[in-house]
């Protein structure tokens, strides 16, 4: 194929995830009140499972016990005409994006799949399974680990008595979004770092020598997102750590499969 006719094939697989995320967004808008009420909203009630668990936790390590508070002080409003429409729509368009997620890879797979080499896509029919998996994993961490640290440490700051936590709804809601949608892609991670090392911008060797820089960033991104206690700090971290870990695994078995192919080419 000429590379304008990659371009149309790449440009028919956009539409047709274009038109997924559409058809899934509008049912979303369909059902908008459920998704706000009992998902993005939930987070809200002192009820939420997250918070039952981290209190406790707390309790018993001792810690901080504002998870234990009968409610959040937070109070939602909506500041603009269209604020709460333009809510809704945008609410639609990533509920869309995040369910329609598996397809998307999949268009993105059809693409790419012509380009490789028989046993290539072979040895990668999982990928679509194995990268929903992964960033659904990472978007329900985000929405029962990430959002509850991030919505009660920041409603319960306070710099004076004088100062009501009267929050616009689309503040809350890009926590939200924000917090899933990170989630979701940090849980590619040993996607991308098997797609990097299958084009030799990444070795084991290389993720190895760096690991303890790896520590450092990812400690440093969990006292970012999370509140400044010791313990939410290690909830966030560990997973990261241990995608990081199954990375270079991933990297090896890459390098190893390369090397094989290799020496019978030799």
């Amino acid at each position: 194929m000429s590379f304008l006719d990659h371009l149309e094939d790449l440009r028919w697989h956009l539409i047709k995830i274009t038109l997924a995320i559409v058809i899934v967004g509008t049912l979303a808008f369909i059902f908008s009140r459920f998704i706000f009420d009992d998902i993005i909203f939930a987070p809200l009630d002192m009820s939420f499972p997250t918070y039952k668990w981290l209190c406790d936790m707390a309790t018993y390590m001792s810690l901080d016990t504002s998870f234990c508070n009968d409610k959040i002080p937070l109070i939602l409003q909506n500041r603009t005409m269209a604020g709460q429409f333009s809510a809704d729509i945008w609410t639609a368009i990533l509920a869309g994006f995040i369910i329609s997620f598996p397809y998307i890879i999949y268009q993105l797979w059809k693409f790419i799949s012509p380009g490789l080499h028989e046993n290539e896509r072979k040895h990668s029919r999982g990928f679509i399974f194995i990268s929903s998996f992964l960033f659904f994993t990472g978007a329900l961490f985000g929405y029962y680990i990430i959002c509850p640290l991030s919505i009660n440490f920041l409603a319960n700051y306070s710099i004076s008595s004088r100062v009501d936590n009267q929050i616009d709804i689309s503040s809350f809601i890009g926590l939200v979004r924000s917090s899933v949608l990170a989630s979701g892609i940090i849980f590619e991670l040993p996607i991308i770092i098997y797609f990097l090392t299958k084009i030799g911008l990444v070795t084991p060797e290389f993720l190895k020598k760096y690991r303890k820089y790896a520590l450092i960033l990812v400690l440093v991104l969990s006292a970012i997102i999370t509140p400044p206690d010791i313990a939410s700090q290690v909830i966030v971290a560990i997973p990261i750590l241990i995608l990081y870990e199954v990375s270079i695994f991933i990297a090896k078995i890459v390098v190893r499969n390369q090397n094989r192919k290799a020496k019978k080419h030799a």
